[in-house]
């Protein structure tokens, strides 16, 4: 039977949208349900402000009378205008091993765009990089972290197959929590503590933590826009908040650091533990019981996921990241963590990706987000 692609438009469409995944990936060993409570906001045009910038289009592709594919397309107005561009994106692609299905489902979005104007593609893209971006190509024995795609293997392939190229790689590094700080950190750490001129902030209780959360994302806001870091779109205040409210519950405040220099935020950096085994056993469902299980799963982990982090221009190189770090990994240790996972680095950062290797890190997994122009 030929495939059909439908376009959500109404709550029943959008539901075969948001659990059409966890049936796609039933017995795919090392993907993580999303928190469903969150999709249901993130997907919702009247509580998502991103709405309100940006052009969409849900889809659901159906063969044989059932839903076998899925896919958003998306042109941020907000961030082609800061870019000059005109560059739409493909995200939240989900398909049965089915080529023809990919093709189908991949036209329709790459015809919408060219609708729109567009010259280019790019994917998989959310919203902003605060969203899950790139396929995974390499690490596939790993588990996704709470943050990032996990597709099947042959996904990249069947992309490059439809034309599409590599657009951008990053790299996810894993590093052992060391029992004694190397050397060469404590005199870094030595050296910029004897300017006196900078204060480290800590935290305990997330209370504590919600006066900072504007300043802290407003940096994040100056630095990677300054940065150019790929797919980045300046966050409004309020978008702030609600990327506060959707991440403050989970987040240990003991992993939250900042630097403060004459009453202004000037770095900071965010991790939490890996939780990804409790969102497994909840499948994503939080309620009535399931965030027992996360909440369990964030005692007993011993991984720590990085997922934020900047230092504002003008202190860059005068070891505020190092601060940062070894106030970040006396927390992990005293709280008996024994890894951490980087997050995604970009492949031209060479500067971080320099630090990690100095720390003893090593790539464990690697992305890739793939372009296509229009």
């Amino acid at each position: 039977m030929p495939i059909e692609i439908r376009e959500v438009l109404s709550r029943r469409d959008l539901k075969t949208f948001i659990y059409l995944p966890e049936k796609i990936h039933a017995g795919h060993e090392n993907w993580v349900h999303p928190i469903y409570m969150d999709d249901w906001k993130y997907f919702d045009k009247k509580k998502n402000k991103a709405f309100g910038y940006c052009d969409t289009t849900l889809l659901v592709a159906w063969k044989d009378g059932r839903p076998v594919g899925r896919a958003m397309g998306i042109v941020n107005h907000r961030f082609n205008e800061h870019r000059n561009e005109r560059t739409a994106r493909f995200g939240y692609l989900d398909i049965y091993e089915d080529k023809e299905v990919l093709q189908a489902i991949l036209r329709h979005v790459e015809d919408w765009a060219r609708a729109k104007g567009m010259t280019k593609i790019v994917g998989p893209y959310g919203f902003s990089d605060q969203d899950p971006e790139g396929f995974l190509i390499e690490g596939f024995e790993h588990r996704a972290t709470i943050a990032t795609y996990y597709n099947f293997e042959w996904m990249p392939r069947f992309l490059e197959e439809e034309g599409y190229a590599k657009d951008n790689d990053w790299f996810v590094y894993k590093l052992d929590v060391p029992k004694e700080l190397p050397e060469f950190y404590k005199k870094i750490y030595e050296r910029a503590m004897k300017r006196g001129t900078y204060e480290i902030i800590e935290f305990r209780k997330k209370k504590d933590l919600k006066p900072w959360i504007r300043p802290i994302l407003s940096l994040m806001n100056e630095c990677y826009m300054a940065g150019n870091i790929y797919g980045f779109a300046p966050l409004e205040e309020e978008e702030m908040d609600d990327l506060a409210k959707r991440y403050l519950p989970v987040i240990d405040p003991r992993f939250v650091k900042a630097v403060k220099k004459d009453d202004e935020v000037v770095a900071f950096i965010i991790a939490m533990p890996d939780m990804t085994e409790g969102i497994r056993r909840a499948r994503g469902r939080l309620l009535p019981f399931g965030f027992i299980h996360v909440l369990r799963a964030a005692k007993k982990t011993k991984q720590l996921d990085l997922m934020l982090g900047a230092v504002k221009e003008q202190y860059r190189g005068q070891g505020l990241d190092v601060l940062m770090g070894v106030k970040t990994l006396i927390s992990a240790h005293k709280a008996g963590y024994e890894m951490m996972d980087t997050h995604h680095e970009m492949e031209a950062n060479v500067k971080v990706r320099a630090e990690m290797e100095r720390m003893g890190g090593t790539i464990y997994k690697k992305y890739r987000a793939f372009y296509k122009m229009l």
